[in-house]
């Protein structure tokens, strides 16, 4: 695999991101407008390209004033799986979380997502709940994680 690089999601990466949605959470996937509302409510979303511009994964935050942000998704396509993407992309998210001065960081994953939650907790998160029936099409429940942030001394909540 080529050089991966990490560009700002934009509106003409979502015809690339569909058939990797779908791959990936089948009949859990995100709609083009879920997509595109994202887009517009200017949360942070990366997708990851190689040297062609070939979308091979992409992923999203969101902020939860005043100092929690949620990780929305992370995606690789399967071909470009365990060749480190997922976790470029989750460093940035979490970069993203340490300049946004958050104090934790939050995301829901499968029950079942055993390769994903090991990912996690390397970075990290531990579980802190189950959403039962969260995924409402398979009826899979959601295991919420949370990773809390150490202040960095020049985030926008900090006192001193």
């Amino acid at each position: 695999m080529n050089a991966v690089r990490l560009e700002r999601f934009r509106w003409w990466h979502i015809d690339q991101v569909l058939p990797i949605e779908a791959d990936v959470f089948g009949a859990e996937q995100w709609s083009p407008a879920m997509f595109w509302n994202e887009l517009a409510n200017g949360h942070h979303y990366r997708v990851a390209t190689d040297d062609d511009g070939t979308v091979l994964g992409y992923a999203g935050l969101a902020g939860a004033p005043p100092d929690e942000v949620w990780v929305q998704n992370i995606a690789v396509r399967r071909d470009a799986q365990r060749r480190g993407v997922g976790r470029a992309l989750l460093e940035e998210l979490l970069a993203e979380a340490t300049r946004r001065g958050a104090r934790s960081t939050l995301l829901e994953v499968a029950a079942d997502n055993a390769p994903a939650q090991r990912l996690y907790a390397m970075y990290g998160f531990e579980p802190i709940g189950v959403r039962r029936g969260y995924y409402q099409s398979s009826n899979t429940d959601a295991l919420v994680m949370q990773r809390d942030t150490e202040p960095t001394g020049d985030g926008p909540h900090d006192n001193g």
